[in-house]
């Protein structure tokens, strides 16, 4: 029996079935990622959303949701430069 490939959102092997689901929780991320900092913590909160709205998600099926989100969101540039810090301010300022 030959293993059948897990599908990855990043070459666009999505069943149709997924994408539906995969553009839901992505619409909705600025509501249930408010204050989140990283993509850690990003992930954790689709994986309980995920859980919440779509308990019959399971498997290799919540596996490519939740990579599909991510790189919906990276795509975005959801993960861009507030949560890398504030870029504008001074070192000295973080010190004093």
């Amino acid at each position: 029996m030959i293993a059948k490939p897990t599908p990855n959102p990043d070459r666009g092997d999505v069943t149709g079935d997924l994408w539906p689901i995969i553009d839901d929780i992505a619409s909705r991320a600025d509501e249930f990622l408010l204050g989140v900092r990283d993509r850690r913590q990003a992930r954790a909160g689709i994986e309980e959303l995920l859980t919440m709205d779509y308990p019959g998600v399971i498997g290799s099926d919540r596996t490519v949701v939740i990579t599909g989100v991510m790189s919906v969101l990276k795509d975005e540039d959801y993960f861009g430069t507030e949560y890398v810090g504030d870029a504008f301010r001074d070192d000295d300022e973080a010190e004093g």
